[in-house]
């Protein structure tokens, strides 16, 4: 193995590296680049996060929806672990409508996330409001004002 070839690929690792060590690079290597089942033009709104492994309750699926209609947004990247772990919390359906945008894979995106300010992953934005990290189904649906009533109906 050359030194120039070793210096490179320590070069690319070095950021999975730091944010934290070989679990990282291992949990990446497993979800990152893993296809969306059923994503078609149209379809889900994560696929570069990887496919969640338990479906959606109707919980999970009405916490989406609503999220979608006050116009929250979930800023991730494609590589991130967290990202992946926020999205396998609302199961499979409601995972692939959450409404996502890509911070890392085309400059449109990377724009994008520029100018609201993101400075971590994942983060929640809804208005002035902010959240980063790995969110709940309960500590979102407190930031967003779900609330659903017992009728069965939903209140914003």
């Amino acid at each position: 193995m050359s030194p120039s070839w070793k210096s490179s690929r320590t070069a690319r690792l070095r950021p999975l590296l730091l944010m934290g060590g070989l679990p990282t690079l291992l949990g990446c290597a497993l979800v990152c680049n893993a296809p969306a089942h059923g994503a078609q033009a149209g379809g889900s709104t994560t696929p570069t996060l990887g496919e969640a492994l338990a479906p959606s309750d109707s919980a999970q699926m009405e916490l989406t929806e609503h999220l979608r209609r006050i116009g929250a947004v979930f800023y991730g990247a494609w590589w991130c672990p967290a990202c992946f772990r926020q999205k396998s919390l609302f199961g499979q359906q409601a995972g692939d409508r959450l409404p996502y945008v890509e911070c890392d894979k085309t400059k449109e995106g990377r724009e994008r996330c520029q100018e609201a300010g993101i400075k971590a992953y994942p983060t929640w934005v809804l208005g002035s409001k902010r959240v980063e990290g790995v969110q709940t189904i309960e500590e979102l649906k407190l930031w967003s004002g779900y609330a659903k009533t017992p009728a069965g109906g939903t209140t914003p």
